[in-house]
């Protein structure tokens, strides 16, 4: 008796053709899920994602992981040709020091 595979949705992510050259996207917002997982890969928790990203909700970040984890090579592969994650860390790290309170 075999088994049947499923076809996985993921409710938050789609492709337009004319966003991001068509790669997955959080619906309705122009955020790549190459993007969250950037954040990901850089230790970000998906608490810190959202605050980095306070306009996603909790649902639309984490079905962007799921999508990130079910697809790893696709994803990967698409963020080593369009990221420099060394420029990703200046970032991330400019931002933290901006907001840092000033003593």
């Amino acid at each position: 008796m075999g088994v049947a595979l499923q076809t996985k949705t993921y409710p938050y992510i789609g492709s337009d053709s004319e966003i991001a050259g068509g790669k997955p996207i959080i619906i309705g917002t122009r955020i790549t899920v190459r993007s969250i997982a950037g954040y990901y890969q850089m230790g970000m928790s998906a608490d810190e994602i959202l605050t980095t990203l306070p306009h996603l909700t909790p649902s639309q970040v984490h079905s962007a992981l799921a999508y990130y984890f079910d697809h790893q090579d696709e994803v990967d592969s698409d963020f080593a040709e369009s990221s420099d994650l060394a420029l990703w860390k200046s970032q991330v790290a400019q931002e933290s020091d901006n907001k840092a309170p000033h003593v």
